[in-house]
């Protein structure tokens, strides 16, 4: 295996965000730390809140700290689709739009009507549509690893299956989130990445209430789990390698 394995992980807010909130990327107990530590190596962590497939792919393309770094790099983990599955009875574009709303004073409203909203319409519509069409995350996961593969033949990619939540706020429905994940299980196949089996690891987590109080984002244990099942999927990949 690499010695001292450095790892660019693309990934959403379960990246950064723990029981009691977010933290800095350097944060030694989420669970990109957890995974460098493993394998006696570093990580660099791209990620943002509600980050999907098409987010990753658009910050592979547009952030030039990627660009550097994908030449120095011995592992790529497209640790996003998850987000993909959410309900959002509402178009992504509206809700990204509330923080340009002026004055402060209806950008609060406007918010507030909107989250108290998302449950109860999440439920109506019995999770549909997703925050990105199933067909998307695949496009777009495709796309980015295709990408990294022209630029980086050989390099080690890892990929996962969408977390579990039991989030209040999108009505504990999760409706697409089956019909995502084979999805991806299919495309994982056909282009050779390994998957992380995020629901398995974190389910009782998750659903034992052990997490974050939102039903989504994991307590320090989850991140433990994710982090070693993580580094056991790279070495073997590293090692091939």
């Amino acid at each position: 295996m690499t010695e001292h394995p450095k790892l660019l992980v693309l990934g959403d807010s379960l990246s950064f965000h723990g029981p009691d909130g977010p933290h800095p990327a350097d944060d030694p107990r989420l669970w990109p730390n957890v995974t460098a530590r493993e394998l006696g190596g570093s990580v660099e962590l791209v990620a943002g809140f509600g980050w999907t497939a098409r987010d990753a792919w658009w910050a592979l393309i547009g952030d030039p700290r990627i660009w550097a770094l994908l030449h120095q790099v011995d592992a790529v983990v497209f640790a996003v689709g998850s987000m993909d599955t959410l309900p959002s009875p509402l178009p992504t574009y509206l809700r990204l739009g509330l923080r340009y709303l002026r004055p402060r004073w209806l950008r609060r409203r406007a918010r507030g009507m909107y989250l108290a909203a998302q449950p109860r319409l999440a439920r109506l519509l019995r999770g549909h549509p997703a925050v990105l069409p199933t067909r998307l995350t695949v496009h777009y996961l495709d796309t980015a690893v295709g990408a990294v593969r022209i630029l980086r033949p050989g390099l080690p990619v890892v990929g996962w299956r969408p977390a579990v939540h039991r989030a209040q706020s999108y009505g504990y429905v999760h409706t697409v989130r089956p019909k995502t994940e084979r999805a991806i299980e299919r495309w994982a196949r056909r282009s050779d990445v390994p998957l992380v089996d995020v629901p398995s690891v974190t389910a009782d987590h998750v659903f034992g209430g052990y997490g974050n109080p939102d039903g989504m984002h994991w307590g320090w244990e989850g991140h433990t789990l994710v982090g070693k099942a993580v580094a056991e999927s790279l070495s073997r990949r590293l090692g091939a390698a």
